[in-house]
């Protein structure tokens, strides 16, 4: 079937003829020049602060704000949740070491807040590198170890401590009150705290470094094999 007279008028003069090659060179490059006057519209930019927060170390910066925040928000879930459980109607010696245990445990949360907030300075030392989402990942695994740690080891050993002292075999009601049931072992807690938060350091961070040679190697080999192309 032979293509009609427009049809050739159409095309035969433009991409099908000898001088279709520079026509449509031309035709696309103003069609190119009109999407990326288009793509600078509000209308296809407006997602591009989302798209930068994404793709750059800052959406993991992210993690660690939230992590501080929690830290400063704990001691007054703790409370919430002492007044919920009747902890204070029961007087005396009950709510006198809540109140210090509730101290120490400030203590800790503010710790943990100062830890997550200065960890999160080293996101720009591996920002640089070209795989970034592997050495940030494994500072976070670090950063949420030493953080369960130092809570478990000062929260074990001074809040066990107290309970001890001022309720003796009945500290396990205060645990339950205050939410912290994983603390129920007496005067043990006292001892058992600090270690089991010495040892969770020290497993996260083995752990963490495992992800930082895969990081390192892969940034190596990149290195090596960008070397041997010079």
């Amino acid at each position: 079937m032979m293509p009609s007279e427009d049809f050739r008028k159409t095309w035969g003069g433009g991409f099908m003829s000898d001088t279709s090659g520079s026509d449509g060179k031309k035709k696309f490059a103003e069609m190119s020049e009109k999407i990326e006057k288009m793509s600078g519209n509000s209308f296809f930019t407006f997602s591009k602060p989302y798209l930068d927060f994404i793709g750059k170390e800052k959406i993991f910066g992210l993690v660690y704000v939230v992590m501080a925040v929690l830290n400063l928000l704990l001691p007054l879930v703790i409370i919430f949740q002492a007044i919920n459980a009747g902890l204070f109607q029961a007087g005396g010696r009950f709510t006198v070491a809540f109140i210090l245990s509730w101290i120490v445990i400030v203590f800790a949360c503010w710790i943990g807040f100062q830890l997550w907030w200065d960890r999160k300075k080293k996101l720009k030392s591996v920002s640089t590198s070209e795989f970034v989402a592997t050495p940030i990942f494994s500072g976070i695994i670090e950063t949420f170890g030493e953080w369960m740690g130092t809570m478990i080891g000062i929260i074990g050993a001074g809040v066990g401590l107290i309970a001890s002292i001022f309720l003796g075999n009945s500290a396990g009601m205060l645990f339950s009150a205050m939410g912290l049931t994983f603390m129920q072992y007496g005067v043990l807690v006292v001892i058992i705290g600090p270690v089991v938060g010495f040892f969770t350091i020290i497993v996260f961070r083995f752990l963490a470094e495992q992800l930082r040679i895969f990081a390192a190697l892969a940034n190596n080999v990149k290195d090596i094999a960008e070397n041997l192309k010079k």
